[in-house]
């Protein structure tokens, strides 16, 4: 919460909370109904999405009419990702593991199904200076659209390192890439330099994270790699392991 505001208050912006539980099925045995839901359960709901609401009113301190409050009787990442309409960025926590669908978002599936650029936050990050920031670049649709969806965070920025890991024959082309990419970058005032690394045995997601800590960012900026096959969210390794092990905030776009 605390960094979604920072980044309103940073760019003078709107924030819009959003809070929903979905009805649990009611379980059923040898066709038998064992539990159903009722208008009670749906009161309680209703209840504990209104103290949620209190909770978020209090601890918003921006101006009342940049602060809005929605909450649904839904499936908490089905919700979040419609009323994705209506905002420039989505910020949701990093939620690790497998999430209780019914209370809770799905951040990486969230991620794939909004068409927003997402900030993640991990659960021990508490503020975003976004002061320096690092961008894995490949060169990919997602890769392009993350660059353009993070611009108003690296003309901020002092310090914004282009980085691809590449294969030690693509070392050429990609110096080539994350030029022109500079380049573009400079032309809206970015303050901005190329790296290219040749892949390690160590995953991308790792070599990246790394990259991010000795460069002392705190804001990693990449596509997002992923799609639906079965019902279940399929995602590519480095969007994969940068969900699963980086320690500062994500912005990703797919």
């Amino acid at each position: 919460m605390r960094v979604g505001q920072t980044i309103a208050t940073g760019f003078g912006a709107s924030i819009i909370g959003v809070s929903a539980f979905a009805v649990e099925p009611a379980f059923v045995a040898e066709g038998v109904i064992i539990e159903e839901t009722t208008p009670e359960d749906l009161e309680r709901m209703k209840d504990a999405l209104a103290r949620k609401e209190q909770w978020f009113q209090e601890i918003v301190r921006l101006p009342r009419e940049k602060v809005e409050w929605r909450w649904g009787v839904e499936y908490p990442t089905v919700f979040l990702a419609n009323e994705a309409r209506s905002a420039d960025l989505i910020v949701i926590k990093n939620k690790r593991g497998k999430a209780d669908q019914y209370h809770l978002v799905d951040s990486a599936g969230a991620v794939l199904r909004m068409g927003r650029p997402t900030v993640l936050v991990p659960e021990h990050a508490h503020e975003l200076h976004a002061d320096r920031v690092v961008v894995g670049w490949k060169d990919t649709r997602e890769a392009r659209l993350a660059v353009r969806d993070a611009l108003p965070f690296l003309g901020k920025a002092s310090h914004v390192t282009i980085l691809e890991i590449c294969t030690s024959n693509e070392q050429d082309l990609a110096r080539r890439r994350v030029r022109d990419v500079v380049r573009y970058l400079q032309s809206h005032g970015v303050k901005c330099e190329a790296d290219v690394r040749v892949h390690m045995e160590e995953s991308d997601a790792r070599h990246l994270i790394g990259v991010a800590k000795n460069d002392r960012a705190d804001l990693i900026v990449t596509g997002a790699y992923g799609h639906s096959r079965f019902g279940e969210w399929i995602f590519g390794g480095m969007t994969r392991g940068l969900l699963d092990e980086a320690p500062c905030c994500l912005l990703m776009s797919h």
